[in-house]
Order: structure tokens, then sequence, then C-alpha cells
């Protein structure tokens, strides 16, 4: 049975019914239902600000999971960048500047690399992320480092054909004297203006004379191919010679020989017997005459004696081959 309510009225100093209406009644249970659905929503909040999910409970645990198997990933990518970086700086500092090249271009070193790793921020900050598109981030990088490692390996290669190819030079440039000459009593006129021994006169001597009995061996200067072998009775000129073509530029003559062991064609190496000491052509005495030509321009071949000898015998033989004496022909 509904509660009976009733209020004092001071005019008729008297207890009066309240009358209560539908609409109040309506009022009444709207305002109550109001409050309701306020405290549930309220409790409701609470328990998802509060409280995980289970679906989002699961999805933090597979992105800490992803979390570290990326971090491991990115560690060992790191790692790679970086000794790939050093074999680079190696490659530019050291490798290229023995070899005496320029360091590649970074453009080309980069391979198109570039950019930022757009997905580590999200998982430092624990944001949803698409797996797929972390993964395919992961494999970009490995790719750029393949390309990069690639072109290293090109780098490399490269470098490796400059040093054959220097070695080959080295080889070449003609760095001995063409006679054995241990105790340096050899050197009988130097490169530079000498007195002709037949026309007596002051001329351009373009070699070398180095004094030796005949018969004496005459030796290749460096590798190479005997350009011309020549054999000549007259008393003029450089008699029996030789002309080895170095190559990279180089070319050595040896005149006066009393025969050659070689033909034109043959190559031969740095230290082989070409030949022999004579008195052919215009000669006053048995000698070997040699000359050394940089592409094209006869040279002073005192400048390349550096392999047999050493500092105080080539300031030696160049103080020799500086007097002004008369040349043998």
């Amino acid at each position: 049975m509904a509660r009976i309510k009733y209020y004092y009225d001071t005019e008729t100093c008297k207890y009066e019914r309240i009358r209560v209406s539908t609409w109040d009644v309506v009022l009444n249970l709207l305002g109550f239902f109001t409050l309701a659905v306020i405290v549930a929503v309220g409790i409701v909040g609470s328990i998802f600000y509060f409280y995980e999910s289970p679906k989002e409970a699961m999805q933090r645990r597979e992105n800490q999971s992803l979390k570290i198997k990326y971090e491991i990933l990115e560690q060992e990518v790191d790692s790679l960048s970086i000794w790939l970086s050093a074999l680079q700086e190696r490659d530019d500092n050291i490798y290229r500047v023995i070899m005496e090249a320029d360091p590649l271009p970074t453009s080309i070193r980069k391979a198109g690399t570039g950019g930022s790793n757009r997905y580590k921020k999200m998982l430092e900050e624990e944001e949803i992320y698409d797996p797929e598109d972390l993964i395919g981030e992961s494999y970009e990088r490995i790719a750029q480092l393949k390309r990069q490692m690639y072109i290293q390996s090109m780098s490399y290669d490269e470098i490796l054909e400059m040093a054959r190819n220097k070695s080959k030079m080295l080889a070449s440039i003609p760095a001995i004297q063409p006679v054995s000459n241990k105790e340096l009593k050899r050197l009988a006129s130097g490169y530079g203006y000498r007195m002709h021994p037949i026309y007596k006169i002051r001329k351009m001597h373009w070699g070398i004379d180095f004094s030796a009995p005949r018969g004496t061996p005459i030796y290749a200067t460096g590798d190479g191919k005997i350009k011309k072998a020549v054999r000549s009775n007259r008393a003029v000129g450089y008699g029996n010679y030789l002309v080895i073509d170095h190559g990279y530029g180089y070319e050595t003559l040896y005149g006066h020989m009393l025969d050659m062991v070689v033909k034109a064609g043959q190559t031969v190496k740095r230290g082989e017997l070409i030949g022999y000491v004579g008195n052919s052509g215009g000669s006053t005495a048995p000698h070997c005459h040699y000359e050394v030509m940089k592409d094209g321009k006869k040279v002073n071949p005192i400048k390349y004696f550096f392999q047999d000898i050493d500092d105080d015998e080539y300031d030696k033989l160049l103080e020799l081959s500086s007097v002004e004496n008369q040349s043998l022909g």
C-alpha cells in the first residue's frame, strides 16, 4: 500500500494530504532512471579504464612479443650497418688511397637508402601498428644493406683489379741498372750535354754509358716486349741495339751491343738476359748505352735506379752521372 504523505498548512492550521499527480510520478521515474544510467556508465567506464579486456590483454602481449623480436632484429641490422660502414671507411681512406683512386661517391655508396624508420617511434610509444608493415620495414632495411654490400663487393673487385694492374705496372717500370754494377764503378757518362767522342763537340747525350768488358751480360730493366732488335754494321749510331716497350708509356734502349739473345715481339722480365756489351756502331770503347723514354720523351735514366741500390748508392750514382765528361758513343 502506498504511503500517504501530508503537509502542514499554516493558513488553515491543519494537516493537508499531498496530492501526487501522474506527471510527478513520471518525472520522478525519469530522474531515477537518468541517475541510474549515469552511475552505470561511470562504473563501466571505470572498469574499462582500469582493467583490460581479454582482447586488449592479448593484443598487448602480442605487441610486447613483437617488440622484443623487432628490437633483436634491429640490433642485428644495426651491427651489420656499423660493420659495413667500417668496411666503407677503410675502402675510401686506405685501400683507394694506396691505389691512388678516388673514393666512391656517397650517392652510390648509399644505394638509394635514406629516410627514417617510421615504426621505431611507434614501438617506443607502444602504439598500435600493423605487424606486416613492421616486418616489411625490417625487410626493406635488410634489402638496403644487401644493395650496399653488393656495391662494396664491386668496389673490392675494382681495387683488386687496380692492385693487379699496379703490380704489373711496378714490374714494368725500368727500375734497375742494365749491367751489374755493385761497386758503382761502371757509370762512365751521364745524361746531359757531353763532349762527343767522334765529333769533339758538346752534344746532348740522351742516356747513360756503362763501361764494361766486351761480353758482359745486359739485362732488361723492367717487364716488357721487345719492340726493336736491330743489327747494324755501320760505324755510326747505336750499332746493334734493342728497344723494349714496357707499357704505361715506358720504353728503354740498349745500344752498342756485341750480340742479342732476344728477338722482336718476344716478352721479357726484369733482370732477364737480353744481350752482351759490345763496341758496335759509333762507339769508342766497349760499353752499354742505356736510354729511358717516358711518353715518347727521353728522360734521365738515373731517376729510375731505385730497386737495386740504396739511398747512399743512389746519391753516388747521381754524383757520377752529373760529371761533365766525354761520352763513349
